[in-house]
């Protein structure tokens, strides 16, 4: 329990951190950042799956056509975040960022409803309706849909309801997914530096040395989270997963000045009371069903 408390905040305490390290090179296109992490998370995962010993499973992770689309559309999903994510971010959107990811856990829910055919109780309608009217409320503050929080809820929710179904092994499947999006990314990148659009050859020797263990900062914390997911009861690893948009948070407030005004603490509260009543439902949902099974 202790060890798997560890891991888990390392995983979350890291994302949230993110914002910080994506503005190291916020000179740079997010979509060449993308491609520099794509390219440098294959690097560091092959260098895992080669000390692991696990080249061989490789193929074998995969051995049908559901598995083989799952993992396309993983791919798919989790670039589209990562791309918005650290566009956002450069652009002064980290409020926006640190919302969505309160939402996803919200959005999440609503997909299994949807696509797992999974009940809700009363409680947790409850707190859907109230993180909707949170973003109701900042909607009408900004005049327009925040569609960036938005977009980063659903794209991961789409994430982690691809890997559910596919239920691969979380570094091999991981591998799966940079192998699919690597020659795209490093095309990409050959193209922008040979048409002379390129940002690479003007980063200093210290920002390329961190461009380069961006594949770390990627992998590390799937890693961690995963420990983290093998060794706690989901239900702990739901509480500490706020820790990351929590952190961010306090970044774009105390760090990179963005405003908070009073329509947006309205809209957080809203949010965070959603996620107090759904996480207090679960909880005790989960330890009525623990009672029943030990009383079985």
């Amino acid at each position: 329990m202790k060890k798997g408390v560890i891991y888990g905040i390392l995983a979350y305490f890291s994302w949230g951190l993110l914002p910080l390290y994506w503005r190291l090179f916020e000179s740079m296109p997010a979509w060449e950042i993308l491609a520099h992490r794509i390219v440098w998370s294959l690097v560091f995962v092959a260098i895992l799956v080669t000390a692991a010993k696990r080249w061989k499973q490789l193929k074998s992770v995969v051995p049908n056509l559901k598995s083989k689309a799952a993992v396309l559309l993983c791919s798919i999903f989790i670039s589209c975040n990562w791309f918005l994510f650290i566009w956002a971010v450069n652009n002064g959107h980290v409020i926006e960022t640190s919302l969505g990811y309160y939402m996803n856990p919200l959005i999440s829910v609503v997909f299994a409803v949807i696509f797992l055919k999974e009940r809700l109780s009363a409680g947790q309608w409850i707190a859907i309706l109230l993180a909707g009217l949170g973003v109701l409320i900042m909607a009408i503050q900004y005049g327009t849909v925040p569609w960036v929080a938005i977009s980063l809820a659903i794209s991961f929710a789409l994430y982690g309801l691809a890997k559910k179904i596919a239920g691969l092994d979380v570094l091999l499947s991981l591998t799966w997914e940079t192998i699919i999006v690597f020659p795209a990314a490093l095309g990409y990148l050959f193209y922008i530096q040979g048409s002379g659009t390129g940002t690479l050859s003007n980063l200093s020797g210290y920002s390329l040395a961190l461009l380069l263990l961006s594949g770390a900062a990627t992998a590390l914390p799937l890693f961690w989270f995963a420990q983290a997911a093998k060794l706690l009861p989901l239900s702990m690893v739901g509480f500490i997963q706020y820790i990351a948009p929590t952190t961010s948070l306090l970044l774009a407030i105390f760090i990179f000045h963005e405003p908070f005004a009073e329509a947006q603490l309205i809209s957080f509260s809203c949010i965070w009371l959603a996620l107090i009543v759904y996480s207090f439902v679960t909880f005790r949902k989960s330890k009525v069903n623990k009672m029943v099974t030990n009383a079985a």
